[in-house]
């Protein structure tokens, strides 16, 4: 044995308490699969804040709406990438669709993320658009005006039949969208959940915990950019869209805050013999991300503000700040949810003995400045399509369609 592997295998038994299996010395999903259920979330709840216009008819959101269905195709386009970094060879991903096997969760995701890019969400925004594309290939100038001809598909017909089409089109996909919005988010919780060897991922809760998170997240992401994206343009927020938007996001948590409350008095009721192991790591390798930033910081304390705000009509400037604040700890609260999930089920044995402590890397493909790098990259995306496919229209209007 070199002195290299013997070095390695000293650094790795410094991080286990207890007896730990030889095989299971290492945690194998590392941040980058943290990532991955986080961003998915974002794109399914942005698409359920949008969907609540064109399905439900929630006009006081209408401001929103653009931009929630830009922001979930900013994050859908960065998706699957931590999942690509995570393969040994990314260059091979193209196979599944090649060879599909349609028992595996796992490879099915290729085909959900294409059907709900390809066919759902950039259809909608394609439909949405159509019209404004049409009258942006007349009026901009060379070589933006060609660019938009050519999104349009050289489209020429605005008239009031197409135009109604259009919005008929709109909701029709947005009506398919949000089953497959479902679909994408809710597999990755059916994944963890399906691994009956894991008693920290074996509950039927699992799915339906991820899938209300994400509406959460969702929600919370697009409330933060409509104000932030508002202010910057120099624009005045619309308050009966802010607080119309705030009170889904309280009504999301709510049932968020149950299903994990739920979750947990399930798991103390059943006992099993795993449960003193998943107490031992909830208090001491969990304590900070679970505890502390997941349910205190991440659900109580706003949970409890949008309660407050929602009971005492406190000035605008005092309810944009309050709104603000709580959508970023909910952030903090949904992306530790996904770590506690993901990490937290690989840190203790089969045994019930032992748990592993996981180091994080700082350089790498699945260290932490390439996380910060794929959470980031959404954002420059976004950028660039509100740049390309304003919210507001061209002339800096508020989009009321």
């Amino acid at each position: 044995m070199s002195i290299e592997l013997v070095d390695k295998l000293t650094e790795l038994l410094k991080q286990v308490t207890g007896f730990i299996y030889p095989n299971e010395i290492q945690i194998h999903w590392t941040l980058l699969i943290v990532v991955y259920p986080y961003i998915t979330g974002l794109v399914a709840g942005a698409f359920i804040l949008a969907s609540l216009v064109k399905v439900f008819n929630v006009k006081e959101v209408q401001p929103t709406y653009r931009l929630a269905m830009l922001t979930a195709l900013a994050f859908l386009i960065v998706a699957p990438l931590p999942l690509l970094l995570h393969l040994g060879h990314p260059e091979r991903s193209y196979e599944i669709f090649l060879t599909p096997n349609l028992s595996s969760a796992m490879a099915m995701f290729g085909f959900v993320y294409a059907w709900y890019l390809m066919l759902v969400l950039l259809l909608e925004i394609w439909f949405e658009y159509r019209k404004d594309m049409v009258l942006w290939g007349k009026t901009e100038k060379f070589p933006m005006n060609w660019f938009y001809k050519i999104l349009s598909l050289f489209s020429t017909d605005i008239s009031e039949k197409a135009v109604a089409f259009d919005k008929k089109a709109v909701k029709a996909i947005t009506i398919v969208g949000i089953p497959s919005a479902f679909i994408l988010h809710g597999y990755v919780g059916f994944i963890f959940g399906s691994v009956k060897a894991n008693p920290w991922w074996s509950s039927v809760l699992i799915p339906i915990v991820f899938l209300f998170s994400a509406i959460v997240s969702g929600i919370a992401i697009v409330l933060l950019l409509y104000m932030i994206i508002t202010t910057s343009r120099g624009k005045q927020i619309d308050m009966k869209c802010l607080d119309r938007v705030a009170s889904f996001l309280l009504y999301a948590v709510i049932v968020d805050f149950s299903l994990e409350v739920l979750d947990f008095i399930h798991r103390l009721y059943e006992s099993e013999e795993s449960i003193t192991i998943i107490t031992t790591m909830v208090l001491n390798k969990l304590s900070i991300s679970l505890i502390v930033m997941q349910i205190l910081l991440g659900m109580l304390l706003p949970l409890g503000i949008l309660i407050i705000v929602k009971i005492f009509r406190f000035n605008q400037e005092l309810r944009k700040l309050l709104y603000f604040v709580s959508a970023i700890m909910i952030q903090i609260g949904i992306f530790s949810t996904r770590w506690n999930v993901v990490i937290g089920g690989q840190m203790f044995s089969k045994s019930f003995r032992g748990l592993l402590t996981y180091k994080m890397e700082i350089f790498g493909l699945e260290g932490l400045l390439m996380a910060v790098f794929l959470l980031i990259l959404p954002f420059l995306i976004l950028t660039v399509l509100l740049k390309v496919l304003p919210p507001w229209g061209k002339n800096n209007e508020t989009n009321t369609t």
